[in-house]
């Protein structure tokens, strides 16, 4: 019996639950592991197949919840960027893009005064245009930046379940066309895709979990818990781009 692949499971599970109880973030808890364990070149791919197969579930569990208005501008501009993204995938540094990110995830905490405030700015509906196309773009070539969508579906007044329900809607339509161009550029080996056939298992299973316990947080407590996993997220981050910066 191979245990790495039981590891694999659990960890996929325990950080899918994780995430839906605090409204994102799976990913970027991952990113880190899977750095360590596969080498950044393997990442990628692994987590945006996994998540390719875990957000069918998370659609179906939260179907009745998604803003498909919200989806209608966001999602044709981040195939965009993921086209634009599959041209350069394998010739760009992206570091610098991730320590930035990190950044303003960090910012979070100072942005809605520790909890304090609902919004830290106004979310229209038409700024997830240029929105979708930056996170298409350097989420195809990094792997993991959802968190850094937060922020903006948190300013944009939803809530618990529906920012849930969104954020997974559009992200799915993406990361099947990322999925697609790692499957072109021949990045995706049987070994990268029996990893993320059960990273992503483990993936479904977390969120079944992780639903049952966020019906029982309010709307507050939700919120904070938000806020704290972009920071979470933003330090990881920025750990994990200054570990490959010294390193080079």
């Amino acid at each position: 019996m191979d245990y790495s692949l039981i590891i694999l499971f659990l960890i996929g599970a325990l950080s899918f639950s994780i995430s839906t109880i605090t409204g994102g973030g799976g990913a970027m808890m991952l990113l880190p592991i899977l750095n360590f364990w596969f080498g950044v070149k393997s990442t990628a791919p692994i987590i945006n197949l996994a998540m390719t197969i875990g957000r069918p579930a998370r659609l179906i569990i939260f179907w009745k919840h998604i803003d498909w208005r919200m989806s209608f501008y966001y999602i044709p501009s981040a195939l965009i960027g993921v086209w634009f993204g599959s041209l350069i995938i394998l010739n760009l540094p992206t570091e610098w893009f991730q320590v930035i990110v990190g950044l303003f995830l960090i910012s979070t905490l100072f942005q809605y005064k520790y909890g304090k405030r609902k919004r830290s700015f106004t979310m229209k509906n038409s700024y997830f245009i240029p929105l979708g196309l930056i996170v298409g773009f350097l989420g195809t070539i990094t792997g993991g930046l959802g968190p850094v969508l937060n922020p903006f579906y948190l300013n944009s007044g939803l809530e618990k379940e529906e920012l849930i329900a969104t954020k997974t809607a559009n992200s799915f339509f993406v990361g099947i066309a990322q999925v697609l161009v790692y499957s072109q550029k021949d990045i995706l080996t049987q070994s990268v895709t029996i990893d993320g056939i059960i990273l992503g298992s483990g993936i479904i299973v977390g969120t079944l979990i992780g639903k049952k316990y966020l019906k029982r947080i309010s709307s507050t407590i939700f919120h904070k818990l938000f806020i704290l996993t972009m920071i979470l997220s933003g330090v990881l981050l920025l750990l994990r781009s200054i570990s490959i910066l010294t390193a080079s």
